[in-house]
């Protein structure tokens, strides 16, 4: 399959030259879907439950389900490379994992684990929690506008809608930095921080999250939630990255499609299947895109059957609201694309659809950049009948300061 976004971002030239590597043929169709492609499904299909039967080999059982029930159509289109960055797939080398869990030896930058994992390795979940964590979306990048839609599922009358100002930083293994992979001085050893900025409606704008994720996974990660009403900055305990948040279906664990440690669950690789993901190519992308199905909170997107990697995670702390929760991962970019989470009894709960753009049929920023352009996301709370969509206008851009990821920057915008 040719590969696309062939025009790379200026930034490139500040990234040493690499040598080209021959990489052997299973890593180069993890990266680049090096491989002849025969598309299971013709461009175009609309999946629905008339048709189920023909399409019911690329599904995952859950949406599988909700199309059965008349509660979504799914509307195919041809697969294309979401290849990332060379950069990124140069700079891919020889890691290990520690002989405890959550340790990783050896990591710079790219993929870890670029080999095709297996289910005969009882550490492959692990290896691919990892390939997760540094999956490839820029050196950072911000979302605005973010709007966030409560919505009744049978009905689909909206409750509530906020917008927000989202943006992301890598502190480590950048690839784009003149100074470096590293953003020094970096004394608490940050790995990742996001922050969320509610715009609307009045009674909560102003309302901040800042989230240090830290390079060593067995630290608690450290969130801070500044509250407009009460002016003051408050560091969230641990436990309540599992609360709703602001009222949503989303808890902050959700972020990112998993946003926690990897020593605080037990992986488990359960195979790779060609599934539809929302994954699509569209001119207008940049403009947003809609929800359709039951209430409006499927993605409007076309769907790519694309190799996907299925990972399950058991949280080991019993206390812990989930049973556990089931990945599908799209292989290529290493990006969780579907989540189902079951409850503390076992019982399927919800269903997580994140919708990736093209970058180079997106935003003029984002062309060259390799990076799939998170579009749109769905939680859908299959017991209580609800969920909560993001329209997400999403840019990378390395370049942020990284002062706007500290706490007195919180104060700072709070006044």
């Amino acid at each position: 399959m040719i590969r696309l976004g062939a025009v790379l971002l200026a930034l490139t030239a500040l990234v040493p030259a690499a040598q080209a590597i021959d990489w052997p043929p299973a890593v180069r169709e993890t990266f680049l879907l090096d491989r002849e492609w025969t598309n299971p499904l013709p461009p175009g299909t609309a999946v629905r439950a008339g048709n189920l039967a023909e399409a019911a080999d690329h599904l995952d059982p859950v949406l599988a389900k909700l199309i059965a029930d008349g509660l979504v159509e799914v509307t195919v289109a041809a697969a294309a490379s979401f290849a990332p960055h060379d950069a990124y797939i140069d700079a891919t080398g020889t890691v290990s994992l520690g002989d405890a869990p959550g340790v990783l030896l050896g990591y710079r930058a790219g993929r870890p684990f670029a080999e095709a994992l297996s289910a005969d390795d009882s550490r492959a979940g692990e290896k691919l929690a990892w390939n997760i964590r540094h999956a490839y979306g820029g050196d950072g990048g911000t979302i605005e506008p973010m709007v966030w839609r409560y919505i009744d599922m049978a009905s689909g009358k909206v409750e509530r809608t906020i917008r927000m100002k989202a943006a992301s930083l890598l502190f480590r293994h950048r690839l784009f930095d003149s100074a470096g992979p590293d953003i020094l001085p970096n004394p608490s050893g940050i790995f990742r921080a996001l922050y969320l900025r509610v715009a609307a409606p009045r009674d909560i704008a102003g309302t901040q999250l800042l989230v240090h994720r830290l390079s060593d996974d067995h630290a608690r990660e450290r969130s801070w939630m500044y509250h407009a009403n009460q002016r003051r900055v408050r560091l969230l305990a641990s436990g309540q990255t599992t609360d709703a948040f602001l009222g949503s279906d989303i808890m902050i664990e959700d972020f990112l499609g998993y946003n926690g440690r990897i020593v605080d669950m037990t992986w488990t690789y359960r195979g790779r299947r060609d599934l539809l993901l929302p994954f699509f190519v569209d001119e207008t992308a940049g403009a947003g895109v809609g929800f359709a199905g039951k209430g409006g909170c499927f993605p409007a997107v076309t769907w790519q059957v694309r190799p996907a990697d299925i990972l399950e995670a058991v949280p080991k702390d019993r206390r812990h609201p989930l049973s556990k929760r089931v990945f599908y991962v799209d292989a290529q970019t290493a990006t969780i694309a579907l989540g189902h989470i079951y409850d503390r009894a076992g019982t399927l709960w919800k269903l997580g659809i994140a919708a990736f753009a093209h970058p180079d049929h997106h935003h003029l920023q984002n062309a060259g950049t390799g990076a799939p352009i998170l579009t749109a996301v769905a939680m859908i709370d299959l017991q209580a009948r609800h969920c909560t969509t993001i329209s997400a206008s999403s840019r990378v851009d390395g370049r942020l300061s990284p002062r706007q990821f500290t706490v007195n920057s919180l104060r700072a915008h709070g006044r």
